[in-house]
């Protein structure tokens, strides 16, 4: 089973998304999710230009030999685009295997876990009382968590809250937008939505919030502590994870829930977190952590180490990273949660599949390999279009975190 042709498909179907399909000698095709948002060409051509090339005539199912040769093999190791190629060639591989094995990839990984994977959903709006009719939206919808962010009053706007609900895509102009941020502000304000929140819905919806990076240690600290009382799930992301030993301040100064990850690409960006239990949740992902391989190396450090998953899961991850998650989900043994922004008629008819959601839950399909594929001719009907997430300035001009 040698791998014959490598194609790189880049689509926008309302966002930009980069899929890989890889097909075998045997004509058995599998398909991987390359997005990189606002840095789509890069993987793109990285796939292209040095990766498809590597890949013709190998065997198919050696998928372990060939991360090791994608990853070693490259003198310039891991960062974003190198391990996004790698996690849709590692992916796509796990793809054609279960469709050659006959069996959902779940399966090949050991079983279920669980019955189901519980997701949460995005209330977000400009202020509280329109953030609370969005939390019942999603409590009538089924959801058991919800991630709650609402618009800091004094600015102008904030990253993290749109006018589109469901289908939020931040990436938003070819050039990065540009927002003005107040840490003092937002301190103030957000205990007093959740205060709201646990007031109307009652404490058994698990409540979470992201903080986008946007605080020191110390302000983390006070934010959590500031939230205790209302028992969140988790905050996410409170401060730039480059400099690890600031989670251990957040650590001594907060009991409430930690989760970070979104952007780490192999499990040596996030070995101290889980080794000293500086965080209680690990957001890597299937596209963005050198795939389903990987990943599951990440997820096993963290089981033993009393953390949980919680993938990140939004709009600029296709249809075929969020199969390839609800596979690996449903089988590890620390699942938290699942970040589940659903994706536009328009990109869902480009990428069917057969996962689906079910009252709080998410089920991958039961058919061989992943249970996703891509449209091509379809596909080609939605040209690139460039797009570029937004920066945050200090009120005082300084660049800031998102």
């Amino acid at each position: 089973m040698k791998i014959a042709d490598v194609r790189v498909i880049v689509t926008c179907p309302g966002r930009n998304f980069v899929t890989l399909k890889i097909v075998t000698d045997d004509g058995v095709h599998g398909v991987g999710d390359a997005t990189l948002n606002g840095r789509e060409l890069a993987v793109a051509a990285y796939l292209r230009d040095h990766v498809a090339p590597a890949l013709i005539g190998r065997d198919a199912s050696r998928i372990e030999d060939t991360w090791q040769y994608l990853y070693k093999g490259a003198y310039w190791r891991r960062g974003p685009v190198t391990m996004t190629a790698i996690a849709a060639v590692d992916t796509a591989l796990w793809d054609i295997l279960g469709k050659v094995a006959g069996l959902p990839v779940y399966k090949l990984l050991g079983g279920r876990s669980r019955e189901g994977v519980t997701v949460y959903g995005h209330a977000n709006a400009a202020t509280t009382d329109e953030v609370l009719a969005e939390v019942a939206r999603y409590v009538d919808l089924g959801y058991r968590a919800v991630r709650v962010q609402t618009g800091v009053p004094g600015l102008a706007s904030t990253y993290g809250v749109s006018g589109d609900k469901m289908f939020y895509e931040p990436a938003d102009a070819a050039l990065p937008t540009e927002n003005v941020w107040s840490t003092e502000k937002y301190l103030a304000h957000v205990p007093t939505v959740f205060a709201r929140v646990r007031d109307e819905f009652g404490p058994t919806v698990k409540l979470l919030h992201d903080v986008h990076h946007r605080l020191t240690p110390i302000e983390a600290a006070r934010l959590g502590k500031s939230l205790e009382p209302y028992a969140l799930t988790w905050i996410e992301d409170p401060v730039p994870a480059e400099l690890q030993e600031g989670f251990r301040l957040i650590r001594q100064h907060t009991t409430t829930p930690i989760a970070v990850g979104e952007v780490f690409n192999t499990v040596w960006d996030c070995e101290t977190l889980i080794r000293e239990q500086l965080i209680d949740y690990i957001r890597a992902t299937v596209v963005h952590a050198g795939g389903i391989t990987h990943l599951r190396r990440i997820f096993d450090l963290a089981a033993l180490h009393h953390v949980r998953s919680g993938s990140h899961g939004a709009t600029d991850l296709s249809p075929v990273c969020m199969a390839a998650a609800l596979h690996l989900d449903l089988a590890i043994p620390n699942f938290g949660l699942q970040e589940y922004m659903r994706h536009t008629p328009e990109t869902d008819a480009v990428f069917p599949h057969g996962y689906h959601y079910d009252g709080g839950y998410l089920h991958p399909a039961e058919t061989p390999g992943l249970g996703v594929d891509i449209d091509e001719e379809l596909a080609a009907r939605y040209p690139y279009r460039p797009a570029q997430l937004p920066v945050n300035r200090l009120e005082d001009g300084t660049v800031h975190s998102w």
